[in-house]
């Protein structure tokens, strides 16, 4: 199953989290770390990313994203079985594939390592 999971890149992470947990958002702790946090809400989620780690994008850039309870290599197996190019990216704290729309943006589906996310955060 997927889960919307937009990324906002921001500047401040901690003054974005107090932001989004005034909306009404709940930090998810166990799937965040210094410079990733995922908000949890009734009907989807948001994660915010510190835009200083983010490889070039500047704060305020919003992508479209999703997290998945699957096991990647078994989302991967579908799309190329429905014919959807796309690629598998190690990240720091797990696994996403990556997939271009029919407008050319790319669009990122996560797997979030749960032992890589506890041994960042031990090490803070």
């Amino acid at each position: 199953m997927l889960t919307v999971l937009p990324i906002r890149y921001v500047a401040d992470m901690a003054a974005s989290r107090r932001f989004y947990e005034g909306l009404g958002l709940t930090y998810r702790a166990e799937g965040s770390v210094e410079v990733w946090a995922q908000l949890d809400a009734p009907a989807g989620a948001v994660g915010i990313h510190d835009a200083a780690v983010s490889k070039g994008r500047p704060p305020g850039t919003v992508e479209l994203g999703f997290s998945t309870d699957q096991r990647l290599e078994d989302v991967s197996a579908k799309l190329t079985a429905d014919g959807y190019g796309h690629t598998v990216v190690d990240e720091d704290f797990g696994r996403s594939i990556r997939v271009t729309d029919p407008d050319g943006v790319v669009i990122q589906i996560q797997e979030i390592d749960s032992e890589a996310v506890r041994r960042s955060q031990e090490q803070l």
